[in-house]
């Protein structure tokens, strides 16, 4: 898989990542993740679709690679890094819509913010 187009892509993919961190798609999540697109793609978008979209494409890729693709798109869109605090502030509430936090959304949460701080490992 290559880096995502454009950041709203990357964003979108990231938050289907964290809902699916605890290997389900749970129903609450997917709807946090819908109301927060709002803010990222244009108005007249098919929001259902490019989610579906992108829920295909999360479960199409080898995750044997997802770290190495998350660090390259970050590396790709280093320009907007003053954003991905914020970012973090809405994974979190995405893995929080379901009124708990897994263990593995935790782990989840923790690794791309080692990423984004760029002391993880290379």
């Amino acid at each position: 898989m290559t880096v995502h187009s454009t950041f709203s892509d990357f964003i979108l993919f990231l938050f289907v990542h964290m809902s699916q961190a605890d290997s389900k798609y749970d129903p609450t999540e997917m709807a946090t993740i819908k109301a927060k697109m709002k803010d990222l793609f244009p108005e007249d978008t098919d929001f259902e679709k490019k989610l579906y979209g992108t829920i295909r494409q999360y479960n199409d890729f080898d995750k044997s690679r997802l770290t190495e693709f998350l660090r390259e798109s970050l590396d790709h869109f280093t320009e907007k890094k003053p954003f991905l605090s914020e970012l973090v502030e809405d994974l979190q509430e995405i893995i929080r819509a379901d009124g708990r936090v897994d263990q593995s959304e935790a782990r989840a949460l923790e690794a791309f913010k080692v990423m984004v701080r760029g002391d993880g490992n290379r």
